[in-house]
C-alpha cells in the first residue's frame, strides 16, 4: 500500500488546484510552501483571495486554469462537479494529469478515469485522510490509485500534501478505502451524538459527557488489538471464536440500548440498525460466535 519510491527531483512543478473549499485552500498553501507555483480556480472567485495573497495565481476560467499546469488537482463536492467545470475545457486535457481528491463512489471514479482517458489525460483517484488543518503535516496521508507510471511521475509533487499510500492500478481502489474510512468516521460521529443525547436526558452537559465518550471511542482500537489473535486474520479465515464475547451477549446489549433510547424519546435509527445486525446473526444460528460474525449479514443482506 505504500507509494512507489519517490524519484529524485530538483524542480518545482506548476500545479493547478480547482476547488477552494477548506481542503482546496489547505492543499494550495501546502504546495506553495513546498515551492510549487500554483494556479487556482473556484466558482466563487472570492474564495481565492486568501491563497492569492499567499502567492497563488487566480485563473479567470477553468480552461485557463487547466492550461496553466500539467498537473491539475480537483477538490470538489463530488465527481459531477468535475464534469460541470471541465466540460468546456476538454480540448486542453490531453497530456495532463488529473488528480481528483473529491469524494464519490468507486464506480464513478472508474468512469471518470475512462472519461479522462478519452480526452488524452492521465487520471489518479485520491482520498485525503485528514481534515484541512492537518494537510501537509506528518499526520497526513493520502490514498491514491490509478496507473503506477503516472503515480511515480507525480509522486514528488503530491508528497507534501501527506504521505502517499498507493493502492494499485484500479482507479476505484482509493475511493473504496476512502469511503470505508468515512464509514467508520461518520458512524462514530453519529454514535457520539446519540450517546451525548442519551446522557443529556439525564442532565449531563455535553461538556461533561463528551470527554467520557471520547475516551471510550479512543479505546476501541486498543481493545480490538488486545487479544492474542489478529481479528483481521480471523475474519479472513472465517473464524469467529466466542470465548471473550458472543453475538448473543452483544445482541442483548443492543436490545438494552434500543429500550433505553425509546424510553427517552430519542431517534432510534442508529440503535435499531445495530440491533438488526445481531438479530440476523442469532437467527442464522451464530449466537455463540464472536460478535464479528455480524459481517456475514452485512455481506449478504436479506
Amino acid at each position: 500500500m505504500n507509494a512507489p519510491q519517490n524519484p529524485p527531483t530538483g524542480r518545482h512543478d506548476t500545479v493547478t488546484v480547482i476547488g477552494l473549499g477548506p481542503m482546496g485552500q489547505a492543499m494550495t498553501r501546502t504546495l506553495l510552501t513546498a515551492g510549487h507555483p500554483v494556479t487556482v480556480w473556484n466558482r466563487t472567485a472570492g474564495r481565492a483571495d486568501g491563497v492569492v495573497t499567499d502567492g497563488a495565481t487566480l485563473a479567470a476560467t477553468p480552461g485557463e486554469a487547466v492550461e496553466a499546469s500539467d498537473l491539475v488537482i480537483l477538490s470538489l463536492t463530488d465527481y459531477r462537479a468535475m464534469y460541470e467545470i471541465l466540460d468546456g475545457s476538454t480540448a486542453s486535457l490531453a497530456g495532463r494529469t488529473l488528480v481528483n481528491l473529491s469524494s464519490d463512489t468507486p464506480d464513478r471514479s472508474r468512469e471518470a478515469a475512462a472519461w479522462a482517458a478519452e480526452h488524452g489525460a492521465a487520471f489518479l483517484t485520491g482520498g485525503v485522510m485528514v481534515p484541512a488543518p492537518m494537510v501537509g503535516t506528518e499526520a497526513a496521508h493520502v490514498y491514491y490509485s490509478g496507473p503506477e507510471k503516472t503515480m511515480r511521475s507525480r509522486l514528488a509533487t503530491l508528497s507534501p500534501l501527506g504521505t502517499p499510500k498507493y493502492l494499485g492500478e484500479d482507479p476505484g481502489l482509493a475511493q473504496m478505502i476512502f469511503q470505508a474510512q468515512l464509514t467508520v468516521f461518520l458512524t462514530t460521529l453519529s454514535a457520539l451524538m446519540q450517546a451525548t443525547a442519551m446522557l443529556g436526558s439525564a442532565g449531563m452537559k455535553a461538556g461533561e459527557a463528551l470527554p467520557e465518550l471520547l475516551a471510550s471511542a479512543d479505546s476501541i482500537g486498543d481493545i480490538l488489538r488486545a487479544g492474542e489473535e489478529n481479528p483481521g486474520a480471523l475474519l479472513d479465515a472465517g473464524e469467529h471464536p466466542g470465548d471473550l464475547s458472543t453475538v448473543t451477549m452483544m445482541g442483548a446489549t443492543s436490545d438494552h440500548i434500543v429500550e433505553t433510547g425509546a424510553s427517552l424519546g430519542l431517534d432510534l435509527a442508529l440503535p435499531l440498525a445495530v440491533r438488526a445486525h445481531y438479530r440476523r446473526a442469532i437467527e442464522d444460528g451464530h449466537g455463540g460466535d464472536n460478535w464479528t460474525r455480524i459481517i456475514d449479514g452485512i455481506r449478504a443482506p436479506r
